[in-house]
């Protein structure tokens, strides 16, 4: 954990619980890709620039969950690097109080701004018209609102969260997703990138992206059925949430009742705007029913 390894004559990655890319622009400077959960990630990336006489120049974040913008706050202080990232992930990175008020749907109470769903803010410094000449970036849309994953000129792809791990898909089946039609269009996309290694944030480097996407969409078509057969009955959704989580025996808490709830309304809004689901209101309550 937290070793840098190299898989290009330019690229390197950093394993962690969020894999951060490194890529070198000459024999000192470098940029990351991302920056981990905390502080203390941004602490052992620091150690390891230093242990390699690397000089941060840059960091993107390929979007602004707090997992990969945590170590942005310590590292811009420790080198006064730039951070770069698309518009509104910026902005959630330097007003990281939207992230738990995004997933909360109002002001969020003191115990939702932990630093898995709020990172300390950090000074975004451009847009990706700043890339660093070696990288290209390329849309991923569906798991945030304007996610990016980055190639580099060894053929690396830097995936970010577009896919899961099976460990994880197979444990907690409902991972994070904004807008799922988005979603199952980035894994199409995906499935169809040529390259010489693919590096997700939450999987392990592989050579064929192929597995990992089907994975993920086959869960994702998985969620969709059961949600549709929960909706048989209408419902409302606070007894939807139980009955997913029952289904896939969760366990329900503060962060996975805004991250799987956020990720829930998701699915809700999708399968109603392709008329798999309709709405009513009964008694001044929402209903959801499976057409």
């Amino acid at each position: 954990m937290y070793s840098l390894n190299k898989v290009g004559e330019k690229t390197y990655y950093i394993d962690c619980p969020t894999n951060i890319g490194l890529y070198k622009l000459n024999d000192t400077d470098v940029c990351i890709i991302d920056s981990g959960n905390d502080k203390e990630a941004g602490r052992k990336i620091n150690k390891i620039l230093k242990e390699n006489n690397f000089n941060l120049k840059y960091i993107i974040n390929t979007h602004s969950n707090a997992d990969h913008i945590g170590g942005n706050e310590f590292l811009q202080k420790r080198t006064e690097c730039k951070i770069i990232s698309t518009e509104i992930e910026n902005l959630f990175t330097k007003y990281p109080i939207l992230e738990p008020s995004f997933l909360y749907g109002g002001y969020p109470f003191n115990k939702l701004t932990n630093k898995f769903l709020m990172a300390k803010a950090s000074n975004p410094t451009g847009n990706l018209d700043e890339l660093p000449e070696g990288l290209e970036y390329i849309k991923l849309g569906g798991h945030f609102f304007d996610m990016i994953g980055i190639k580099t000129s060894d053929d690396v792809y830097f995936l970010a969260d577009c896919v899961f791990g099976e460990n994880i898909v197979k444990k907690y089946h409902i991972s994070f997703i904004y807008n799922v039609d988005e979603f199952l269009k980035t894994l199409d996309y995906v499935e169809n990138l040529e390259g010489k290694l693919f590096i997700p944030s939450h999987a392990e480097v592989c050579e064929d992206i192929k597995p990992l996407v089907k994975l993920n969409r086959d869960k994702v078509y998985e969620i969709i059925d059961t949600i549709l057969s929960i909706c048989k009955e209408p419902l409302i959704f606070e007894d939807i949430l139980q009955k997913l989580f029952i289904h896939y025996d969760l366990t329900m808490d503060l962060n996975q009742y805004v991250l799987i709830g956020n990720t829930l309304k998701a699915y809700l809004s999708y399968l109603y705007d392709i008329e798999k689901l309709n709405i009513e209101f009964i008694d001044s309550k929402l209903y959801w029913k499976t057409i």
